[in-house]
């Protein structure tokens, strides 16, 4: 009999259907059965030995909740037996129902249920218990999960464990994961959680990758690229690592009319093993990347969401670095502009912040100009040393294309036509802030934020948070102005500032988004001694952007 080892996950939602993911222990018949008649079935596919289901389900009606359950060969696994939370359930919205934002990134999976977090409490394992509290209550339409959903680098001490048992750890790549294998282990471990499985698959999310989803710094530079490929275990962790991701985000983030359409979800359905075919998709990325695209789009009536991959669609060339290769550039911008006066609000999801602290930005801008050469081979050798060790790879240390967004959304943001809002959603620094750009040739009517939050469950040094208050001050700014002039950096289209934190802690924001009004609300995880030592969600704060 087939098992339920992994899910379900509760991914692309509309008004009529719905997508669910989940991993089976065998080949089997998935089925999603809702009352009234709605639901659907999939046969599972295999990659690796692991059996994988996206179940497309129809027959929804718009603004209604509907219960659901989930069934592999005609037997129930979902809910599971005995379960305390609620019924999971899939909300079609209605047109006119607004839509009410979470998210967030960056998330180490939780130590056992007996063991002491040494990060705190887990932002999402305390928004599932407050919901599963009230049922009936408060929660999000659609999670976005903006990077690092897990860390293929950074490993338990459990993972570790399970890895020496595979293979020498004190051969590269160590306490990290090297294979397929490894990589669905980080899954099992993350989405196994109680708390954070019961919320997937009950609240629809949207993905996307950042770099220790397969290592830290990845695609950091040339230079950096060719030290990884110059090692025998790069290629298959990286491979393994888009496999995984492939299977475990990716897939959910597609609509089921993209999934149907889509020649390797086909490929790998139709075949008896679909690990050749992935496999071969993943090898034609590694070698090519501008010829896959990650990024996708969702609309939730007036209301469009650009996912933006910001790590495996770089040109990295020097003379020639961009964030997005210029395919990818073409479809933002194609995005961005379509169908004008057809959305009321445009979020923007990208791992990386594009506005940061302004020391930190001219900092990036610097080395990125050091090590093109601007100051001569020896700076170029200490700019490459420097973006390593401080992670200067935003969108700052990608000139042009800091500059290239900066001036779409102007234009987004101009004449008849424009959103009301342009949100720039991210993560990766591990802290909230919000900043707010004003362009200095040319007015913009939308209200342009930039909007960081991060992490939902992880850690920041001391040093770190200092090193953050500071880049936003009077004198980290004057700072900032003399390593740009000695960089010969060109001024930004833009100048910004923070309107809000920076704050610290596992964190999430909710953005509330009704006809052209937005408000915004950031909630941080407390364990509370009143509370018999549980963890609450405390606003931190609360404001109108438009």
């Amino acid at each position: 009999m087939a098992g339920l080892r992994l899910g379900p996950l509760l991914r692309y939602v509309d008004d009529a259907s719905a997508t669910v993911w989940v991993e089976a222990s065998r080949p089997c018949t998935a089925e999603v059965r809702c009352p009234g008649g709605a639901g659907g079935t999939a046969r599972t596919f295999q990659i690796e030995g692991h059996h994988y289901a996206v179940v497309p389900v129809t027959g929804l009606t718009a603004g209604t909740s509907v219960p659901y359950e989930v069934l592999l060969d005609g037997v129930r696994v979902w809910p599971l037996p005995d379960s305390f939370f609620p019924p999971s359930v899939i909300h079609s919205p209605a047109t006119g129902d607004g839509l009410r934002v979470a998210l967030g990134s960056c998330r180490w999976a939780a130590p056992p249920a007996d063991g002491k977090d040494p990060v705190g409490p887990d932002a999402l394992d305390t928004l599932a218990a407050r919901i599963a509290a009230d049922p009936e209550g408060e929660r999000p339409d659609v999670l976005l999960l903006l990077g690092d959903q897990i860390y293929a680098d950074e490993t338990s001490e459990a993972t570790r464990r399970r890895l020496a048992a595979r293979r020498d750890p004190a051969d590269p790549p160590g306490g990290g994961v090297a294979d397929y294998e490894e990589y669905t282990g980080l899954y099992y471990e993350s989405w196994l959680d109680p708390e954070v499985r019961w919320l997937l698959s009950t609240v629809p999310t949207c993905m996307i990758f950042d770099d220790h989803d397969v290592i830290d710094d990845w695609n950091t530079s040339a230079a950096w690229l060719a030290d990884m490929r110059a090692t025998d275990w790069w290629r298959e962790r990286l491979l393994s690592g888009l496999m995984s991701y492939w299977v475990h985000q990716h897939l959910g983030n597609l609509s089921p009319a993209e999934l149907a359409a889509d020649p390797l979800y086909a490929a790998v359905r139709t075949a008896p093993d679909g690990t050749v075919a992935l496999r071969a998709f993943a090898a034609r990325a590694e070698a090519d990347p501008a010829s896959v695209r990650w990024s996708y789009r969702r609309d939730f009536g007036r209301i469009r969401v650009l996912m933006v991959d910001s790590r495996a669609a770089r040109v990295l060339d020097e003379d020639d670095r961009a964030m997005l290769d210029p395919r990818e550039a073409r479809w933002l911008r194609d995005q961005v502009l379509a169908d004008r006066g057809s959305c009321d609000h445009l979020l923007i999801g990208t791992s990386l912040p594009w506005l940061l602290p302004h020391l930190v930005h001219d900092a990036e801008a610097w080395d990125a100009a050091l090590c093109r050469g601007e100051r001569g081979p020896r700076w170029a050798r200490f700019g490459e040393w420097l973006r390593r060790r401080a992670d200067l790879e935003h969108w700052a240390a990608f000139p042009a294309s800091f500059v290239a967004v900066a001036e779409l959304i102007a234009e987004a943001g101009s004449g008849p036509g424009a959103p009301a809002t342009i949100s720039v959603l991210s993560g990766d620094v591990h802290h909230a802030y919000i900043a707010e750009p004003a362009w200095r040739s040319r007015p913009v009517s939308s209200r342009v934020v930039q909007l960081t939050c991060s992490p939902v469950h992880n850690s920041v040094p001391l040093s770190m948070r200092l090193g953050f208050r500071f880049g936003w001050s009077a004198p980290a700014r004057a700072l900032g102005r003399l390593v740009a002039r000695h960089g010969h950096c060109v001024e930004p289209p833009v100048t910004w500032r923070r309107t809000g934190g920076p704050w610290f802690g596992n964190q999430f924001m909710t953005l509330t988004l009704h006809g052209r009004s937005a408000r915004l609300r950031l909630e941080r995880a407390r364990t509370q001694a009143a509370a018999g030592g549980r963890a609450r969600l405390e606003t931190v704060t609360e404001r109108t952007v438009l």
